[in-house]
């Protein structure tokens, strides 16, 4: 796929900051939730045809598929969930992530989970599924030749 949603952001760290800016704005996690849930509807269209076993993200209750893509020294990433909060956390960790080169995205730590509180308003089953998500870049950013 040619047309790039992501980056926002210059840098990984930035998008890290942006994100933790705008989740300050709300007073209450319904709200936050809220925003999430929006935040997912703004991922880029999946072809339906990507929607394969193939490229399915084990270690999520909810559907997922991501599927990775080499551009030059660059991983992007296109990913959708069936569900709309686990939509609104791809979005923040494509936000991150896609479109970065390997050594910035294996540098870069999610400390926007943290600084945001999410970690501490996540279902058990959506922490795994972000882990889970996080732990696939991360692997495909390994794997990258420029990482090695």
């Amino acid at each position: 796929m040619s047309n790039r949603h992501f980056p926002l952001e210059p840098t990984a760290a930035e998008a890290q900051r942006a994100i933790a800016e705008e989740f300050g704005f709300f007073g209450d996690w319904s709200e936050r939730y809220q925003y999430l849930i929006d935040l997912g509807r703004r991922l880029p269209p999946f072809p339906e045809d990507w929607k394969t076993e193939e490229h399915r993200l084990h270690g999520c209750q909810s559907m997922v598929w991501i599927v990775p893509e080499v551009e030059g020294d660059r991983l992007h990433f296109h990913a959708v969930s069936d569900s709309a909060i686990v939509s609104g956390l791809i979005y923040l960790a494509l936000r991150v992530y896609s479109g970065r080169s390997a050594e910035e995205i294996l540098a870069t730590r999610p400390d926007y989970i943290a600084d945001i509180g999410l970690a501490k308003h996540l279902s058990p089953t959506r922490s795994n599924g972000l882990a889970a998500l996080l732990a696939f870049i991360q692997e495909r950013a390994r794997q990258m030749p420029a990482a090695a």
